[in-house]
């Protein structure tokens, strides 16, 4: 029911007829399919200690001279199938710009219809924090953050999946104010209108104005932002891991890959850090231009 509504809308139409918008979902669609279905389409197993064979080290790619066709994409210094390890690599980065973006879109989306409905001191007060928060770049929050998570968790507990919920606190935190103010600008219209009105003329609780009224009427810009933002996020998490201090080199993600593949740049292995970084930019280019698009087509000025 919902899918055939969906198909009949004004929003699929317009998707239709715009070939980047298809472009860019066909992109983005092949990618994250990749990388979901990762151990059953990737070549080989890059993690499987058992597959691997140092005798297939740094080899170039299948298309260059001493390359193999079983190792498309080449191989690192530790004889992994290049393509087999952005295939799972995405994977992280994925998860990671996912994960985030929800937190950030959790945190922007309360405390936004909080303050946009509240008003007085409250309002002030989440907005001059979400000021602060904005005179700074999202990295360096992001790297504060994570620092500080970091010199807090003891040395001996560096789990993977504790890893990765400090790199998407870090930078789902780094994030909210975009949300937060976005709302409460629409809060600040949507809770002077006349059936928010009647709600509260009736009895209706204040908690549940915002969620059962106001809320499904601001959603439409948080999506355009969110969508963007996983572009942005997806990002940070690759410049946080060439940085070495996002993801653990046992779960490679794009960003680990890049910082790898760097040391090996200046004398030959050029496929280590091109084809990750193509990987990252064909990633974040598709997502990113289906957020302007999405941007565009939900604008009323532009219909």
């Amino acid at each position: 029911m919902i899918g055939a509504r969906f198909l009949d809308s004004d929003l699929f139409y317009n998707f239709k007829r715009s070939p980047v918008a298809v472009g860019a979902f066909s992109v983005a669609l092949l990618m994250i399919l990749g990388s979901v279905l990762a151990p059953w389409v990737a070549p080989h197993q890059p993690f499987d200690l058992a597959t691997l064979s140092l005798n297939n080290s740094l080899l170039p790619p299948g298309f260059s001279q001493g390359g193999q066709w079983g190792f498309p994409l080449g191989t690192d210094d530790q004889g992994r199938d290049v393509l087999s390890t952005i295939l799972y690599g995405s994977r992280v980065s994925l998860f990671v710009g996912l994960s985030s973006v929800l937190l950030s879109m959790f945190l922007g989306i309360m405390l936004g219809l909080l303050s946009g409905y509240a008003g007085g001191r409250l309002d002030a007060f989440l907005m001059r924090v979400a000021d602060v928060q904005l005179s700074f770049p999202a990295i360096l929050i992001a790297l504060l953050i994570n620092g500080v998570a970091q010199a807090l968790i003891p040395k001996g507990s560096g789990e993977t999946s504790l890893a990765l919920a400090v790199l998407i606190l870090a930078i789902g935190l780094s994030k909210w104010p975009d949300y937060a103010r976005t709302v409460r600008g629409q809060t600040l219209v949507e809770k002077n209108k006349e059936y928010v009105q009647a709600a509260r003329v009736i009895g209706v609780s204040p908690l549940r104005i915002m969620w059962r009224h106001v809320l499904p009427n601001v959603l439409g810009p948080v999506l355009v932002i969110a969508t963007i933002n996983v572009a942005q996020a997806i990002i940070a998490e690759a410049t946080l891991s060439f940085l070495g201090v996002g993801v653990p080199p046992t779960s490679p993600s794009l960003g680990t890959m890049i910082f790898s593949g760097n040391n090996f740049l200046f004398s030959g292995e050029w496929w280590l850090v091109v084809f990750p970084g193509l990987a990252l930019i064909l990633l974040c280019m598709s997502v990113n231009l289906l957020g302007d698009w999405l941007r565009d087509a939900m604008n009323p000025k532009l219909q």
